[in-house]
């Protein structure tokens, strides 16, 4: 029998002696032990005996309790038991990071806009998607959060909005509005996780009170609504093109855009068409003989 499987059947890491054996010899190295690990054993689970748990005093010191909290929330959902590692935790550093050099870049603009919903629901393009998004959090957020208590899942879309707040393009003071109401939810959002970066941020934004006191925002219904939605054609199973449809459109108006679409044509003119199915909000799929 090979070491990795006996260690395997009899539920032994290297890290069971691997550390107190290499400690003595003056040897440790994490390098090393992880290597030992990925070649022999697997890790070991954290435990006093075995000398491999992690001192949350010093991750804090060196990284921030924010982000030490950041990263036990994100790396697992609660019932489940994760691996300490380093670059976990610089993860969620960097991504701390991010968000308050973020805000700093944009924080001239945004320091002094104020703005209500009303006001800025009447938007095109990009800033309504962006604005769109934003409320999709919003709303997936609180699902995890207050409902299934999945943390991970709701950190995860905090950073997906991250992402796109910074590949969005702020040109009007509208759209800086749209980019400060982001950058507020995020902040809002991450006050019950890292309340110390929040709280920081939510004063330079020139807030009025402590975040802590503020309640979850709600998302916005008029925002959240669709005007257009994209659907696959497929003609015969396969997939020729894309198209762009009204939301609320009928089952005979989506069929009549499918047809009319060029890519569409190349693969259904000449033939028979047998069979338009319309699977509402996923797909078109033309039948042709």
């Amino acid at each position: 029998m090979k070491i990795k499987d006996f260690l395997k059947e009899h539920k032994i890491s290297v890290g069971d002696n691997a550390i107190f054996l290499l400690e003595k010899l003056g040897l440790k190295d994490e390098k090393l032990i992880k290597f030992l690990e990925r070649e022999i054993g697997e890790s070991a689970k954290m435990s006093k005996s075995k000398a491999n748990v992690v001192d949350p005093e010093e991750a804090v010191e060196r990284y921030g309790a924010d982000t030490v909290r950041l990263y036990i929330l994100f790396a697992a959902p609660p019932e489940q038991d994760f691996e300490w590692t380093e670059e976990g935790i610089q993860g969620a550093y960097r991504f701390l990071q991010r968000f308050w050099n973020f805000v700093n870049k944009h924080l001239d603009k945004i320091r002094d806009l104020s703005y209500t919903r009303e006001e800025i629901r009447k938007l095109q393009g990009k800033a309504k998607e962006v604005r769109r998004e934003i409320h999709q959090t919003i709303k997936e957020y609180r699902r995890d959060f207050e409902e299934r208590y999945q943390f991970n899942t709701a950190i995860a879309k905090i950073m997906k909005l991250l992402n796109t707040l910074q590949d969005f393009e702020p040109k009007s003071e509208t759209d800086y509005k749209v980019l400060r109401e982001g950058i507020e939810t995020i902040t809002l959002l991450l006050s019950p996780i890292t309340p110390h970066i929040a709280e920081e941020v939510w004063e330079m934004l020139g807030n009025e009170g402590f975040v802590v006191t503020q309640p979850l925002p709600e998302p916005d219904e008029e925002a959240l609504k669709l005007e257009e939605i994209e659907i696959p054609v497929q003609v015969n199973g396969k997939v020729r093109a894309r198209i762009k449809i009204p939301a609320d459109a009928g089952e005979e108006e989506v069929k009549e855009i499918a047809l009319r679409d060029e890519k569409v044509k190349k693969y259904t003119e000449g033939k028979e068409i047998k069979k338009v199915i319309y699977v509402k909000g996923r797909l078109v799929n033309i039948v042709v003989k």
